[in-house]
């Protein structure tokens, strides 16, 4: 009987600790620090900056603002990290660091090509197997001095944090829609998007470039629902979030990933 109770202390102790740590379930958890460096590019305004690789156009109107990089080959991941979401820290250059190594957030909005004229360590920041953050110049200006150029960084994946609902931007024409993925919580990148017309099934739709997502299918005249995938595993379903009466060229907003 002793030992009874003794293996059910442990077993209650080993759950009790299993449920301590365990994540929460349908929130996306990040990643470790690690180290990088980081420039910037697009100007005092960040003009420079939109449009890009992931496919966002005015950062502005879509809501990401300045606090936006381009990534390297290391990073970018052919596109896969679009949307991505991180924390930067500057550290080890007490030179050029602001005072207080201040923290800023940032989402992948592009890419930044490697240049093999220059060397990995003189000029040719971007080249693999490099990870390098190009920066919005504000953001930049927020974690060291404009005459520093290039600093070290300590990055880490965080959870998107994002206002309302994920943004659907429906382009193409009758047999070819081409629908722009924004606004994404959570992990904030994606591997896989579907669609439903109201007269169809679930249909997967493939990626075309960047966040923009194509099929095939005609799906004029009918209610939108589509289904998302974060690189978490995660999925959001927005149920009939265009009418069956959308347009080419109009955004619909749907139900985000939950942080």
């Amino acid at each position: 009987m002793a030992l009874f109770r003794m293996l059910c202390f442990f077993s209650l102790a080993l759950s009790l600790f299993a449920t301590a740590n365990a994540k929460i379930p349908g929130v996306f958890a990040g990643g470790p620090w690690q180290s990088a460096h980081a420039t910037f590019y697009g100007g005092s305004d960040a003009s420079g900056t939109m449009g890009g690789a992931c496919g966002y156009g005015n950062l502005y109107s879509q809501g990401y603002g300045v606090n936006t990089a381009a990534l390297s080959t290391a990073l970018f991941n052919n596109g896969l990290s679009c949307g991505a979401c991180f924390e930067l820290k500057c550290g080890g250059d007490p030179q050029w660091c602001n005072p207080g190594s201040p923290a800023i957030l940032i989402t992948a909005t592009n890419f930044c090509p490697p240049n093999f004229a220059q060397p990995s360590d003189n000029g040719g920041w971007c080249n693999p197997p490099r990870p390098h953050f190009d920066l919005a110049m504000p953001m930049f200006l927020k974690l060291a001095q404009y005459r520093a150029g290039i600093v070290p960084v300590s990055y880490r994946r965080v959870p998107c944090r994002k206002r309302g609902g994920i943004r659907f931007t429906i382009n193409g024409f009758r047999y070819f829609n081409l629908v722009l993925v924004t606004n994404v919580a959570g992990a904030g990148d994606i591997v896989r998007v579907s669609v439903k017309g109201a007269n169809t099934q679930w249909l997967s739709m493939s990626r075309n470039w960047g966040q923009n997502w194509q099929s095939n299918s005609q799906l004029v005249g009918q209610a939108l629902s589509f289904r998302v995938t974060g690189s978490d595993r995660r999925t959001s379903t927005s149920w009939n979030v265009a009418p069956a009466n959308w347009q080419f060229g109009q955004t619909f907003s749907g139900k985000n990933f939950r942080v």
